[in-house]
């Protein structure tokens, strides 16, 4: 029995007339984190489920939600440096609207190119009552890119994290996306969460699980907790852009994802999370499948269910553990399992379906007893042909789809976790400063990866199929075009107005990535007028 397409989708479009709950997120914005509140959930004294991106919040919880306050007296000082631009604020209700400019501008020396960002985005938000909250951003954008960058996007004709791009001018791009949430937290054990948005899993910089990588997509998210345990169930609806449009009414093909994430904090030490997704098709050449009620389901473990159905949805299950080993001090880390058979898996051999990917990292707050000085570090491993699918078969017969699979864990041609793919070592480090409105962000990385050469499936691009692997033993991380990279970035920044995020900045990146092949070096200058509560990542 299958939902309806059309019925489903329309009910998901409603939610990007913008809603969320203020008592849902930190930020309000998703799954941002200033440093300052990365702090306040690390080393609060009270016990925290924090692998959830946007982290959902108790009523109770106010010390983690915004304050207002007003430090200036005139109406254009206030607005300059401490309200929204436009907010209505009464006992029973709160809307708020700012402009949300990304004004950039920059060289990519190496490569004499002058870059730049013009962003006009808006915001609209507020609450109603202490339960009912929405949000809504919208972003109109054009902007020349570094050589890497437009290459990379170029490439799959989409810029990571954001939209499809078109020409603009000779180098340019044209591009724009929006995100959305309605949220409705009706007491301190559910929380019921409708969005056109991201979601991320981990306490990483990364997420081998579920990152905000990829575009936003439509998902409808139940949150429960009680007692030490928190537990998500969402589904979404994803698009695959590498198979062939049905037809022009409808456009790409979609396809489906449903999520479970258990976290259980043991102590005010210890945390562990389960985790489980299942990715599936919407529509094959004999038709569509549409929704799969079977994954309704809101229990942990899909596999029986997957299994039960003779079904070939692609399967990813992982775990996520955390320790506070000091009051400002915490490891923390994840394991994900895209597939694996038992007698190989310890064999050493390099077997091609022993598909998994492990993360380590640990975050220090007030280092060196210096107050708002924060470091981070971390190592990301993932093995080669991880996230991958293979070719759809229908009866017995590939179907013809480009060579594509279409349930890879991919959305809109990007990972729905590690923005490389996989077949990589990441290993990075990132330093934050904060004085009063002055922050000081570094970043550095070092990856190991395998890329793969003309013709040939090494495993690093996951939107390759499995199928068309070199070998089914013999591999191992690096395999292909053996590629180091090196990359440093720093940015600082004078921030006016910290309820949307308004700040000057300026930033100097450096990238580097040597192999046999095609090397690349680039140093990137920048800086301009920013609001932003948006996760893009360029590092790859």
């Amino acid at each position: 029995m299958h939902l309806p397409l059309k019925k489903f989708s329309l009910l998901l479009f409603l939610v990007t007339l913008g809603f969320y709950s203020k008592a849902q997120t930190v930020t309000g914005l998703g799954t941002y984190l200033t440093p300052q509140e990365a702090k306040k959930l690390y080393t609060d004294t009270i016990v925290r489920h924090t692998p959830f991106r946007p982290y959902v919040l108790n009523n109770s919880d106010s010390l983690l939600l915004a304050k207002d306050s007003s430090v200036h007296k005139t109406w254009l000082g206030r607005k300059t440096f401490d309200e929204h631009l436009l907010q209505v604020v009464n006992p029973e209700y709160k809307i708020y609207l700012d402009f949300l400019p990304d004004f950039q501008i920059g060289s990519d020396l190496k490569n004499n190119r002058t870059t730049w960002v013009n962003t006009r985005g808006f915001m609209l938000g507020g609450s109603i009552g202490k339960n009912f909250s929405f949000y809504t951003s919208f972003y109109e954008n054009q902007g020349v890119f570094p050589v890497y960058v437009d290459n990379y996007t170029r490439g799959i004709n989409v810029l990571p994290g954001q939209g499809e791009v078109r020409n603009y001018g000779d180098h340019g791009l044209d591009y724009s996306y929006s995100q959305g949430r309605i949220s409705y937290t009706p007491s301190k054990y559910f929380n019921f969460d409708l969005g056109y948005d991201k979601n991320f899993i981990g306490d990483g910089y990364r997420s081998l699980l579920l990152s905000d990588a990829a575009a936003p997509y439509p998902y409808v998210k139940i949150t429960a907790t009680i007692w030490k345990l928190r537990y998500m169930m969402m589904w979404a609806q994803m698009i695959d852009r590498e198979s062939p449009k049905l037809d022009y009414q409808n456009g790409y093909r979609k396809k489906w994802g449903a999520f479970h994430y258990l976290d259980w904090n043991i102590s005010k030490k210890v945390s562990v999370g389960l985790f489980e997704n299942i990715i599936w098709m919407d529509a094959d050449s004999l038709g569509k499948r549409g929704f799969d009620w079977s994954y309704l389901n809101p229990l942990l473990f899909f596999r029986p269910v997957e299994f039960a159905n003779g079904s070939p949805d692609k399967a990813l299950v992982g775990l996520t553990a955390k320790y506070k080993m000091l009051p400002k001090f915490t490891w923390y880390g994840q394991f994900a399992l895209n597939e694996f058979t038992a007698s190989e898996f310890f064999s050493g051999d390099g077997y091609w379906a022993n598909k998994w990917g492990t993360q380590i990292g640990f975050r220090s707050f007030d280092i060196f007893g210096i107050p708002n000085l924060h470091f981070q570090g971390e190592a990301n491993i993932v093995r080669p042909y991880t996230y991958t699918a293979r070719i759809p078969i229908v009866e017995g017969v590939a179907v013809p789809n480009n060579g594509k699979p279409t349930n890879n864990y991919v959305h809109f041609s990007q990972p729905l976790a590690h923005l490389w793919g996989a077949n990589f070592e990441e290993f990075l480090g990132i330093v934050n400063y904060t004085w009063r409105r002055f922050d000081v962000r570094g970043q550095f990385t070092y990856g190991y990866y395998g890329r793969d050469p003309e013709g040939l499936n090494y495993g690093k691009n996951i939107l390759k199929p499995y199928d068309t692997r070199v070998s089914d033993y013999g591999n191992y991380i690096g395999q292909g075009i053996t590629s180091h990279l090196y990359y440093g970035d720093i940015k600082i920044a004078y921030v006016l107005n910290p309820k949307y995020n308004l700040r000057f900045e300026t930033g100097l990146t450096y990238r580097n990535e040597k192999n046999d092949a095609s090397p690349s070096n680039t140093t990137i200058v920048s800086v301009g007028l920013r609001s932003s509560f948006r996760n893009l990542y360029y590092d790859f």
